[in-house]
């Protein structure tokens, strides 16, 4: 028996047997009755988990027990149940918060599903409200948000360094934040009220980093014309933080070893020694061990940066930190575009907390923020999510709905069918292009062609 509580409110005796045969036998869950709207308000004080609710009851219209229920607890689900068939009925429900709305006879098969998806998102609500509530309780540094164990375990490494002058190398894919821990480590570190200086070895040209970094005189090179102070001498007294530190190239790398163990540089063109006490923070996104073993990397400046390294998770390995951090930029949003109150849809929710993020907490923000441009109401609905996410959530679903179990084993789903929502999911990304269908699968037209015709579908 399941410890989810499913209300049920009918008076008709037939239909709540039947709902509680269903529901509660067949299903799993821990139900209760009511024959009217009355009993069941007297005991709403101990909220369920969903409510199953007729409209049609001898004391009070179930539309104004919806609103008390709405008014009490916003995030309660409640199906709705009619006899009336209405599809007006079924639009001023679902727009005053229904979760779902059936007429009778009831669809117990679709009942069911719809069920347990209420119930799943309400759950994922819940956890948004929660993981609010709570954020400010766990070890944080100012302006990373986030909840989960594993970012925690960051924290308490970054806690015990902050105020050491070792060397910190940042490890982990593209947007995961590693620019904001660089910046946690100097602000909360005895350095905090000197520079934090930033520069990107993956965005500037390399002809042109090598005075980006250290500086150059007057005419050092063509175009030099007037004396360039470098991120190196800028950070005295602070910290550099240097991301993507495996894009420098060999002859940077010998410079940049020489100003870690000596403390000092000479610009380009120049012959003065220039002392510098900056804290060195490196990042990267790639495997700087096989670049060491590749001979793209200094073994020696290798050991001489990552004394202390530090990898950060990847989005899709903290889950609970997604609807943490879509909140977070929802709210910011709101603030910046001068938008009023903006809640997710249910659906939203769902979508973006089985979404991969391959892009991590970037690839977050774009799409919070591409998706309150779009909103027009006060609902952030799945519409204004990308397609790519969208289609996600549809493939996940279908993928479900057509797999098989065997007793013992995972959930398996049959090749053919996978084949065919692979097809399926190219064509909807790249918009019905079939070029760019087929180079996606690495197959040939002709071949994504035959497979369309054999799946039925419609290119």
């Amino acid at each position: 028996m399941s410890t989810e509580r499913v209300y049920i409110v009918d008076d008709e005796i037939t239909i709540s047997k039947l709902l509680e045969m269903w529901v509660g036998q067949r299903w799993g869950y821990t139900t209760k009755v009511f024959e009217n709207g009355t009993s069941f308000l007297n005991q709403l004080s101990e909220l369920p988990d969903l409510v199953l609710l007729d409209l049609m009851l001898p004391d009070i219209n179930g539309v104004d027990i919806l609103k008390e229920i709405k008014q009490r607890s916003p995030g309660l689900p409640v199906i709705v149940l009619s006899a009336q068939g209405s599809v007006d009925v079924a639009v001023t429900t679902l727009k005053l918060g229904a979760a779902d709305y059936f007429s009778k006879p009831i669809d117990f098969p679709r009942l069911e599903v719809a069920i347990k998806n209420a119930l799943k998102l309400a759950s994922l609500s819940l956890e948004v409200e929660n993981l609010r509530e709570s954020v400010g309780t766990r070890l944080h540094f100012d302006n990373i948000v986030s909840q989960s164990g594993e970012m925690q375990e960051v924290f308490k490494l970054i806690n015990k360094v902050k105020q050491i002058d070792i060397g910190v190398l940042l490890l982990g894919e593209s947007g995961t934040g590693k620019e904001l821990v660089a910046r946690a480590i100097h602000f909360n570190s005895n350095r905090k009220d000197g520079p934090f200086i930033v520069v990107n070895c993956a965005s500037i040209p390399h002809d042109l980093l090598e005075s980006e970094l250290f500086g150059h005189e007057r005419g050092a090179f063509t175009g030099a014309i007037q004396r360039r102070i470098g991120k190196f001498e800028q950070a005295i007294g602070g910290t550099i933080f240097l991301d993507e530190i495996g894009e420098l190239d060999l002859s940077l790398q010998a410079k940049l070893l020489r100003v870690i163990q000596e403390k000092q540089f000479d610009r380009v063109g120049g012959s003065e020694l220039i002392k510098t006490d900056a804290r060195l923070i490196c990042a990267t996104h790639r495997n700087l061990w096989e670049e060491v073993k590749q001979k793209n990397f200094r073994e020696d400046l290798y050991y001489r940066i990552s004394s202390f390294p530090v990898i950060l998770p990847p989005l899709r390995q903290r889950k609970s930190d997604i609807l943490l951090l879509a909140d977070h930029f929802l709210k910011k949003n709101i603030e910046e575009l001068g938008k009023p109150k903006i809640r997710f849809s249910h659906k939203a929710l769902d979508l973006l907390y089985n979404y991969p993020w391959p892009g991590n907490i970037r690839e977050l923000e774009n799409v919070i923020q591409r998706g309150m441009v779009l909103t027009e109401g006060q609902v952030f609905s799945e519409k204004e999510l990308p397609i790519s996410i969208q289609s996600h959530g549809y493939a996940e679903a279908d993928a479900k709905e057509h797999s098989v179990s065997f007793e013992g084993q995972a959930t398996i789903t049959p090749l053919e069918k996978l084949k065919e929502n692979a097809i399926r999911h190219a064509l909807k990304i790249s918009d019905g292009n079939i070029a760019e269908a087929a180079k996606k699968l690495k197959i040939g037209r002709a071949t994504l062609y035959r497979l369309a015709e054999k799946y039925k579908i419609k290119i």
